[in-house]
């Protein structure tokens, strides 16, 4: 082990694996990568039977940036001989399991990954950044974090017992019991879909009823068309870097169903699913749907738990009693605990680090030694950040950032769209004009 890492990323999710994919082509640099999990893990507690990635499978953790890297989802194919059925499905988005399984098989071929280590703290002694784990401190000129999101419960179920209450992240967690029971999901947006799918499609540990409740108008379908998709191009994240900060947050808002809608083949099963159980088997209405409401309170009652909606157009709120409660409320970002050292160093606007058009943090250390972020960066490069489908592109940035040349080529590619890509400029120097103008 050198005794100071060029890099030490935390976490090992897609994103830093991706990372870990690419600077593995790079001799001259040392990385090593830690993780608190004893085995790599993508969402175990939401990984459902049919659920489906909602990405075109080359959008892989290198394909994109350098399709002849060993670790693309095609040499997974080839190396687990499905490669030709693969094709013959005709799938161009595979289940979220053979997602997994392609990223499990790339950890089992890369020899500096790290599990069982947790990372508590990141401090800068002066000449490195100094990570201490549980293990003993490392040091590294530059750091990467890479932990995700974490769950966001509404404050009104704060309290309440897990094993009752509890968000989607912790569904598969622990076997549950579902049969005959009033079962609550909060959210209409993919993961709530999915978990009211599951439910009906239970078997013998089917509920005997369950409220979907969501404050949506409907329940609205993904917009993946062909020109909402170049949102998910390098070139309109560059032009979103440049945008006025005043005018990011309305943007990510108004494009939020092109990466937060329902996918419409999971829309069409609901509809059928919901269609047989009432009609043909004559259950009754076994899920009922109720829009434009918001989760207002809950409270513990004898018969169990009352969930109170409030309308969006200010009617009496509807209760129902429960017994269940699964909050698809997603996920949100938050200052990682492990950089609260460095908190003072850090340049801070509205509560989060401001991210630099490579992916670091600006703070007041050496330009030499840089924090980088992974999927942290919504504010400053819009929807496509948290998406998967400009993961390669990202750890192309961070990669030559790190090596201080371009190995990769992250600039434009061709669009059918006209988006500003010139090099990002400080707010103040971009026109006001708001350049998307798209209605959802």
């Amino acid at each position: 082990m050198p005794k100071t890492f060029d890099l030490v990323g935390v976490g090992i999710g897609p994103s830093n694996l991706s990372l870990a994919a690419l600077t593995s082509r790079e001799p001259n640099l040392s990385a090593v990568f830690i993780d608190h999990k004893d085995a790599f893990e993508w969402h175990p507690g939401l990984m459902l039977p049919d659920a489906q990635m909602q990405v075109h499978f080359l959008k892989d953790l290198v394909t994109p940036v350098d399709p002849t890297n060993p670790y693309s989802f095609l040499s997974f194919l080839v190396d687990t001989k499905r490669l030709y059925r693969m094709l013959v499905t005709g799938r161009s988005k595979v289940p979220r399991r053979e997602f997994e399984q392609y990223c499990q098989w790339a950890v089992a071929r890369m020899d500096n990954l790290r599990f069982g280590t947790r990372v508590e703290n990141v401090e800068w002694d002066g000449s490195a950044f100094a990570v201490h784990t549980d293990q003993g401190m490392l040091r590294a000129r530059n750091v990467v974090v890479g932990t995700g999101l974490a769950p966001r419960l509404p404050q009104s179920v704060w309290g309440h017992d897990p094993e009752q209450v509890f968000h989607t992240d912790q569904l598969l967690r622990h076997k549950r019991d579902f049969a005959g029971k009033r079962v609550a999901v909060v959210g209409g947006g993919q993961s709530g879909a999915e978990v009211v799918h599951y439910l009906l499609n239970s078997g013998t540990q089917r509920p005997a009823q369950i409220f979907w409740g969501t404050r949506r108008s409907n329940l609205l379908p993904l917009d993946d068309s062909p020109f909402i998709d170049e949102l998910y191009l390098p070139d309109y994240s560059h032009h979103f870097y440049g945008r006025p900060e005043r005018e990011r947050e309305d943007i990510v808002q108004r494009l939020r169903l092109s990466s937060d809608g329902i996918s419409i083949p999971l829309l069409e099963e609901l509809y059928q699913r919901l269609y047989d159980l009432e009609l043909l088997e004559g259950g009754g209405r076994s899920c009922r749907i109720l829009l434009n409401h918001s989760l207002r309170d809950l409270t513990r009652t004898p018969d169990g738990l009352v969930v109170s909606w409030q309308s969006a157009y200010g009617a009496e709120p509807v209760r129902q009693t429960v017994d269940i409660v699964i909050c698809a409320t997603g996920y949100e970002h938050s200052m990682p605990d492990l950089l609260l050292g460095l908190k003072d160093q850090l340049a801070i606007s509205d509560g989060m680090p401001v991210v630099r058009p490579d992916f670091s943090l600006e703070w007041d250390g050496p330009a030499g030694h840089r924090i980088f972020v992974q999927n942290a960066a919504q504010r400053e490069y819009g929807v496509a950040d948290p998406n998967l489908s400009l993961l390669a592109w990202r750890s192309a940035v961070i990669t030559n950032s790190l090596i201080g040349q371009e190995r990769y080529d992250t600039g434009s590619v061709s669009t059918a769209l006209d988006w500003d890509t010139a090099d990002p400029q400080p707010a103040d120097e971009v026109s006001d004009e708001l350049i998307l103008n798209t209605h959802h």
